[in-house]
């Protein structure tokens, strides 16, 4: 058969390969979740104010006309593409209660981190809610991945029935974690990420040991979340640190003070 009677055999409109075997056309759940899934990795390279429903749709291979054909505008896209990058990012607080506290929360904070860079103009504009594409639609995505860190935090904490001391205590280091990744992405991702990671571990070791001396209760369960870490645990270097201060010339003196009420000679 020669190539002109084989193209008058295929279908019509059947596309067809450069080898002339039939492309398979995508499914209507198929085609958006294509649509979704480009969307999402233009929105993590550039701001979303400067993708368009014509980038989207050449990133595709489909036309203007079939991207409003499944969704009725831009902000449909971006929400439901930020959803799908909400969940993802919750996702990566889930972390088996399994070994010290601190090596959990690194593990944690390793895969939050490698989701900023991978997602981060996306990142930023949507948590300095600057962007032209906010709306109450991703003001909601981001406060669930918020309410998913906060309640496994306090998950690995296995306290029956976590202050409100302790919640803020969680609330305010995950805006801390934020902010820092905010500041890590205008930074052009300096200092490395494992100094950024291990900051953040260790500045909620030192909110949570400074919570325990207000609260009772979470100071009783200290010592056996200590047990578990190990000099190099991130836990571990930050008392190692702590203990090195001590040698500051009259450091030990002036604390010693504070807690004796007695000056020091």
């Amino acid at each position: 058969m020669s190539p002109s009677s084989a193209k008058s055999a295929a279908a019509p409109g059947t596309p067809s390969t450069a080898k002339g075997r039939p492309r398979r056309r995508l499914s209507v759940d198929e085609r958006r979740e294509q649509l979704i899934a480009v969307a999402l990795e233009l929105f993590s390279a550039r701001p979303p104010e400067d993708v368009s429903i014509d980038d989207i749709a050449a990133a595709a291979g489909a036309s203007r006309p079939l991207v409003y054909h499944y969704f009725p505008g831009k902000q449909a896209i971006y929400e439901e593409s930020l959803r799908r990058a909400g969940q993802e990012l919750a996702g990566r607080f889930e972390e088996p209660a399994v070994g010290p506290l601190s090596e959990r929360l690194a593990r944690v904070m390793a895969r939050y981190l490698d989701f900023v860079a991978e997602h981060g103009p996306g990142f930023a504009a949507l948590l300095r809610g600057g962007s032209v594409a906010a709306s109450p639609g991703t003001t909601a995505v981001i406060d669930e991945v918020r309410r998913a860190a906060h309640d496994q935090i306090l998950s690995h904490l296995a306290l029956p029935d976590p202050s409100p001391a302790l919640r803020l205590t969680v609330r305010a280091w995950i805006a801390n974690a934020e902010i820092s990744s905010l500041a890590w992405l205008a930074d052009r991702q300096q200092p490395p990420r494992e100094q950024v990671q291990l900051r953040l571990v260790q500045d909620f070791v030192a909110a949570l040991v400074v919570t325990a001396a207000r609260e009772p209760e979470l100071a009783a369960v200290l010592p056996e979340y200590l047990a578990d870490e190990r000099p190099d645990t991130p836990t571990g270097t930050l008392v190692h640190s702590l203990a090195g201060l001590l040698a500051v010339p009259g450091l030990a003196e002036a604390l010693g003070a504070l807690v004796t009420g007695v000056e020091p000679v």
